[in-house]
């Protein structure tokens, strides 16, 4: 087998197949991965981070000293201290008091992390579709050959046969 054999099968169905069972790998491993055991602090700042002040426009609880965030923060500093709960029940809690509005990203979970994988996934497969359009456009270029002295003619008379119209 022969390298250009090897080329045209990577780049046919099964490659392209391979390359899906990747990204779905990486997707599922990027939105489940667990980053260990955290003290209570890291818990209570990844929460803030993740929240949105209920009366500032784009600040997170984390970064806001509003009342209203702060009142945030004590209840998260709580429900951490309890220990019962994991943080994506943290984040449910408050969510279902402020109606859902508090929520700076979604969670990885769902349909909430298809809100971000597929936005990704049609990118990288529009950049792939584009650079296999291109090299097979390279490739029809250089099939055609260069031009020729006939060519360069023909052209020249058409532009000549085109200004004695105009």
């Amino acid at each position: 087998m022969n390298r250009s054999d090897l080329n045209r099968r990577a780049k046919g169905w099964p490659g392209w197949i391979v390359l899906v069972f990747v990204v779905v790998g990486l997707v599922t491993f990027g939105a489940t991965r667990d980053t260990g055991p955290r003290t209570p602090d890291e818990r209570i700042e990844s929460i803030s981070k993740r929240l949105a002040c209920p009366v500032c426009d784009g600040e997170s609880v984390y970064e806001s000293r509003n009342t209203a965030s702060n009142q945030i923060r004590v209840a998260v500093r709580q429900a951490v201290d309890e220990g019962i709960r994991s943080d994506e029940q943290i984040i449910q809690d408050i969510t279902v008091i402020y109606e859902g509005e508090e929520l700076l990203v979604p969670t990885a979970d769902g349909i909430e992390a298809l809100a971000w994988a597929l936005p990704a996934a049609a990118f990288v497969i529009g950049v792939a579709g584009l650079t296999l359009a291109f090299r097979r456009w390279q490739a029809a270029a250089r099939r055609l050959g260069a031009a020729t002295d006939d060519d360069y003619e023909l052209v020249a008379a058409a532009l000549d046969e085109q200004r004695d119209e105009s």
